[in-house]
């Protein structure tokens, strides 16, 4: 008999007892299903959260600060901490009157120094009063920050040239229809003001080209923030800074410190503690949203581990459903082996018939959990999920699927090897006078 001749009657065997085998593939349904589905929801999610990190900082940049005493940096308190003229506010998220040591030109020279470190960029914290679009209403706006090999969402336009001398900005999605534009691509071209005061009470206001709309993301909820270039960065720098020497300019709250990007974790770490020795605290995108991808990653590992249940569960089916059918076809077993059908030949037989009941349930269960995954994930994101644009809650990789299909097909078949290694030990001749 050829291999095809095999399966196909493999296939035609399965279903000899439909009730059986369907009842037998509806459990394998069950665990294919919800594999798949929560498959899903962990690629959409940590797809988003990857989306998130390049949206947020670039993987080979680590954001300094310099902790002031009794802080531990970027957010940890162990109480009120004494005033120090040195500090300024942190720029990091934390509890109230959070603050870190200043950084100075001198501090900049002291990182670069530190070996590991490519290249060292002050940030720049700038708080504009308002953004304003020709002579229309005046909104409230705060100017985030872009460092090298940070990609943007973008609905429409180009990311801000930090090459260009001309002030550029990337306006939110959320600010195109209040500042007077039709759509993002009406908005691309026109000019805006953004006014900011400066250190003698006097409003400047600086013109910015609109090159750009963002859309926003997990990274910036608020949706207020504008992207600027590095001039229109400088400009409004200096501006808020007017009035002020250049000692008390010149001072930051964190700045960006560019490593290897083939750096390895260990390497990684060891720069940390090479800054921490300098007095220094550093952190990277990854570190900012490890733990929420690593709860995330545990929730579907356990959603995983009850489908697994369910299949080894009908693992147990396909032994039973194989058994009776050997138990059945028992004549059949001693007629095919007296014409000359080897042992192997009736192993892979019924290992077949295995392989393709547990093809059969995966196959129909994957297809359907793509459908409805695809459809709660549509009414998800047009509902409840609408403040998080881009995320696509459930998503599916086609190598994944095809994974999960083959692994249902490995479980069938090695539940299969039991009852087919039974009917291929079987003797033709008891077989043959089997009642």
């Amino acid at each position: 008999m050829k291999i095809s001749d095999l399966v196909g009657s493999a296939a035609g065997n399965a279903f000899r007892a439909k009730t059986r085998t369907l009842l037998t593939i509806l459990a394998i349904f069950i665990g294919a299903f919800t594999l798949t589905l929560t498959n899903g929801l962990g690629t959409g999610i940590n797809d988003y959260i990857d989306d998130t990190v390049t949206a947020i900082g670039a993987s080979d940049v680590m954001t300094v600060v310099k902790p002031s005493e009794g802080s531990e940096g970027f957010g940890n308190s162990s109480g009120p901490v004494e005033y120090d003229p040195d500090t300024v506010a942190s720029a990091q998220p934390g509890p109230p009157g959070q603050t870190v040591v200043a950084l100075t030109p001198a501090d900049l020279d002291s990182l670069a120094a530190i070996d590991g470190v490519r290249d060292v960029q002050a940030s720049k914290a700038v708080r504009p009063d308002y953004i304003q679009a020709g002579t229309g209403p005046k909104y409230v706006v705060t100017v985030g920050g872009i460092v090298a090999g940070q990609q943007i969402q973008l609905a429409a336009g180009a990311e801000p040239d930090d090459s260009s001398t001309e002030p550029q900005v990337v306006l939110p999605t959320s600010y195109v229809e209040p500042l007077g534009f039709a759509d993002a691509g009406a908005a691309l071209g026109q000019t805006v003001s953004i006014a900011i005061t400066d250190a003698e009470r006097t409003a400047q206001v600086v013109e910015a080209t609109i090159v750009g709309v963002a859309e926003e993301s997990f990274a910036s909820p608020e949706g207020a923030s504008v992207l600027p270039n590095a001039t229109l960065t400088d400009t409004l720098f200096d501006a808020q800074n007017t009035g002020l020497s250049a000692a008390e300019a010149q001072r930051y709250a964190q700045a960006s410190v560019w490593f290897d990007p083939d750096a390895t974790e260990q390497e990684v770490d060891a720069l940390k503690g090479r800054l921490a020795d300098a007095g220094y605290n550093g952190v990277t995108v990854d570190d900012q949203l490890g733990t929420f991808k690593s709860i995330i990653d545990g929730i579907v590992l356990v959603l995983n581990a009850f489908a697994v249940i369910a299949l080894l569960a009908a693992s147990f089916g396909i032994v039973n459903t194989l058994f009776m059918s050997v138990q059945e076809r028992t004549r059949e077993i001693g007629l095919m082996k007296a014409m000359g059908m080897g042992s192997g030949r009736v192993f892979g037989l019924f290992s077949l018939e295995a392989t393709f009941i547990g093809f059969v349930g995966s196959a129909v269960g994957a297809a359907l959990a793509m459908l409805a995954g695809t459809v709660i994930s549509s009414m998800l994101a047009d509902s409840f999920l609408a403040d998080l644009p881009g995320l696509t809650l459930i998503a599916f990789d086609p190598l994944s699927i095809a994974a999960i299909i083959l692994l249902v097909m490995t479980i069938a078949f090695l539940a299969g090897t039991l009852p087919a290694a039974r009917a291929a030990r079987a003797d033709p001749v008891d077989s043959l006078r089997y009642e």
